[in-house]
């Protein structure tokens, strides 16, 4: 095993949330409120209750699932059902290319459920495997057009779990080995597919989260170079190790994160905030848009589909997201949602958006560079143009706490009563003085609609 992997699960093994910077404090706290709300709406979709009724129908008990009710199940389930349920609606936060939260915080909320943990311990693991996903990922290189949900995320789940189980550095170390077995290798073809199925691998993240410790507690035994191995040839294209920075401690991956507010793939976010740009110069009503043309790097460029099957699919058009966008004012849940599918002014909309990939944007596009140049064309001869190198609205926004903030209260209105959202934000904020995950669980009984 390499001294750069055991150096990190150290890290892991001895770092607790007083270690943390008041900084990490507050960015997880806004992440855990962020996660809720997404999970919230998430666990609604039909795919995902159905799921949920057939899955309970033999489930234990243990821990608290998010969603109508607040039904219990035992870890594992609940851990599977709350990841799946934070990425059914593309809203969750993410890091530099990888989505860590609805992988990571439903593992560590089960465990600390169950063990009877309380918050300082659940969010400082949260933390520790945010830290392990994001260092990862600066050595890792990942196949073209594979998804990145279910590789390094799932890492860091196995890592936070370690950590609540109060596993040392060799101990966080054989759980993150034992983990690489149940790596997965998703295809971004599920996207424009309307494969529901790419949203499995942040529950088995989850799940990873709470069943590789105690493998490694069980005895299990793993190979020394598993991680190298599995993201270098395994599952990605390339893992450099001594690639990984090493200022643990000063510097911290979560710290470095984005949230979503378009409720559609992140890739294309550069192109539809050029877009906004030339709607609020031109001011069009959508009749009067004669074409729409995008210029954008090459993953971006294929998110082209003008017809997409199902909702999932939609949150991955950019001719139906641009559609929405001129049609509706905004690309938040409540815009880009089941009906936006259904629209007629949408649907004339779609086949006037043309993409093109800019061989120029394709090679300076980095995980946090993703550049668009959009030209809104209208009936009456008008045109404007607009250029971004990465997305206003989440990767480049110096202070999301607002936005966070408001669109938790979005998300979650039709789950809790206005004292509840209250309740929850203000339980959130403190959550480092919770003694259990009741803190959290009861108040989003007590107000539930």
């Amino acid at each position: 095993m390499g001294e750069e992997i055991e150096k990190l699960a150290r890290f892991v093994a001895r770092t607790g949330w007083d270690d943390m910077p008041e900084t990490v404090h507050r960015r997880a706290k806004l992440v855990l409120l962020d996660t809720i709300g997404v999970t919230l709406v998430g666990a609604a979709r039909p795919e995902v209750r159905s799921l949920s009724e057939r899955l309970l129908a033999g489930a234990g008990r243990g821990a608290t699932i998010l969603a109508d009710g607040l039904p219990q199940a035992d870890i594992r389930t609940a851990a599977l059902l709350n990841g799946i349920a934070a990425r059914a609606v593309e809203l969750c936060e993410g890091s530099r290319g990888l989505q860590p939260s609805p992988h990571i915080l439903p593992g560590v909320l089960a465990i600390a459920e169950q063990r009877g943990l309380g918050g300082r311990a659940m969010l400082g693991a949260f933390v520790l495997g945010y830290e392990v996903a994001g260092r990862l990922n600066r050595a890792y290189t990942q196949r073209a057009f594979s998804h990145p949900n279910g590789q390094l995320s799932l890492l860091g789940a196995a890592a936070a779990g370690a950590r609540l189980h109060g596993l040392d550095g060799a101990g966080v170390s054989l759980t993150m080995r034992v983990a690489t077995t149940m790596l997965m290798t998703p295809s971004y073809n599920n996207t424009v597919a309307g494969g529901t199925t790419l949203n499995l691998p942040a529950g088995m993240g989850a799940v990873a989260a709470t069943l590789a410790p105690e493998m490694a507690a069980a005895g299990y035994a793993a190979q020394e170079d598993a991680i190298e191995e599995a993201l270098g040839v395994m599952v990605g294209a390339g893992f450099a190790p001594e690639k990984m920075p090493d200022d643990m401690g000063r510097r911290w991956e979560i710290l470095e994160n984005y949230f979503r507010f378009y409720a559609c793939c992140n890739p294309i976010h550069a192109a539809l905030d050029s877009l906004a740009e030339t709607l609020a110069v031109l001011k069009p009503k959508p009749g009067e848009v004669a074409q729409v043309d995008v210029q954008t790097f090459a993953f971006a460029s294929v998110m082209r589909n003008p017809a997409p099957p199902n909702y999932f699919a939609s949150k991955y058009s950019l001719p139906h997201a641009a559609a929405v966008l001129i049609t509706r004012g905004g690309l938040g849940f409540a815009e880009i949602d089941d009906s936006a599918l259904a629209d007629p002014v949408i649907a004339a909309l779609r086949p006037l958006v043309r993409i093109a990939e800019d061989p120029a944007m394709t090679a300076r596009s980095t995980p946090t560079l993703r550049p668009a140049r959009v030209t809104l064309r209208l009936k009456d001869g008008r045109s404007a143009t607009a250029a971004r190198e990465n997305s206003i609205r989440d990767t480049l926004m110096p202070d999301p706490e607002p936005q966070v903030r408001a669109k938790f209260r979005e998300l979650a209105a039709s789950h809790l009563t206005p004292a509840g959202m209250d309740a929850i934000e203000a339980a959130v904020d403190r959550c480092e003085e919770w003694e259990t995950m009741a803190d959290l669980i009861e108040p989003l009984r007590r107000h539930a609609r």
